[in-house]
């Protein structure tokens, strides 16, 4: 599928803000035989005192800006287009939980596609013993690393409920969890955290996701939304596989990655901090238009 992009992040301030330093991840990456950045830009208003790019840890092209003088909004827009490849159904060549431990200490890569980075606490997921418990249903399985991904996805996609009003992007997994609702950022840290207490190495994707009307209804500009889904090692022979626990299906033509971390921290679209005071508003709108 070869899509068009375009997406629109705004924040408009009570007061005038100053020294507002941010740091953007947004456009899509390149990944070898998955999805192609065919071209992309970024456009910051007002325009940043001071702007460089860089690559992080996690091999995300990010941005770095600082916009000194003071400003009553901040408007980002991202457009791009990308290429998606369609993904054969991979065999499940992924061994039984209680041998992934083996697999896992047999790999001495600690690059940034490393199942060592994706096994323990991190930033926003901290060890839950309520996830971790609910987890366990697992635990004595003979179910390959594969099967026990896809069974925690339909497990939390049948047991939580899509509610936009019910979360913020701060609301702890715990919390979600607590009510069982939320959204895709809920339902993926959870996941996460239910792999992780198995021992199964897991982490966070952000992108976007193609939303298709009903039928007979026309697509609505700017429906589209960021979306967040999760990846999991599943041993030396199977690698990472993608799943996206809030519509219970695999990763795929649909999905276009933007970043890959251990949670929502590391892969935030907008991250920083300012000087001012009072509230401010945000708003957002992506669009995802498919070409051919």
């Amino acid at each position: 599928m070869l899509y068009d992009l375009s997406l629109h992040m705004g924040y408009i301030y009570d007061a005038p803000a100053s020294g507002a330093r941010h740091i953007l991840r947004l456009l899509p990456l390149s990944l070898t035989g998955r999805q192609r950045l065919i071209a992309g830009s970024l456009k910051i208003t007002p325009h940043p005192n001071e702007q460089s790019n860089f690559t992080d840890f996690f091999q995300h092209p990010t941005t770095s800006i600082l916009v000194r003088d003071p400003h009553e909004k901040l408007d980002i827009r991202m457009q791009a287009r990308v290429q998606v490849e369609s993904q054969p159904v991979a065999a499940d060549f992924s061994p039984l939980l209680a041998k992934l431990p083996e697999e896992i200490s047999d790999c001495w890569s600690i690059d940034p596609g490393s199942p060592h980075h994706f096994l323990g606490s991190s930033p926003r997921l901290p060890e839950t013993p309520e996830i971790a418990d609910y987890g366990r249903q697992w635990k004595t399985t003979k179910l390959t690393t594969m099967q026990i991904a896809h069974a925690v996805c339909t497990q939390i996609h049948k047991d939580f409920t899509y509610d936009p009003e019910a979360t913020t992007v701060d609301t702890s997994p715990k919390e979600a969890f607590r009510l069982k609702r939320g959204v895709c950022q809920d339902f993926s840290h959870v996941m996460i955290l239910a792999l992780r207490s198995l021992g199964i190495p897991a982490g966070y994707v952000s992108g976007f996701l193609r939303t298709i009307p009903p039928p007979g209804k026309e697509r609505l500009e700017g429906a589209d939304a960021m979306h967040a889904w999760v990846r999991i090692w599943c041993g030396e022979i199977t690698g990472w596989i993608e799943l996206d626990p809030t519509n219970n299906i695999p990763a795929g033509t649909d999905h276009i990655v933007v970043a890959y971390g251990r949670d929502y921290s590391d892969v935030a679209p907008v991250i920083g901090v300012l000087k001012g005071y009072g509230n401010q508003k945000t708003v957002q709108a992506v669009d995802v238009i498919p070409l051919i």
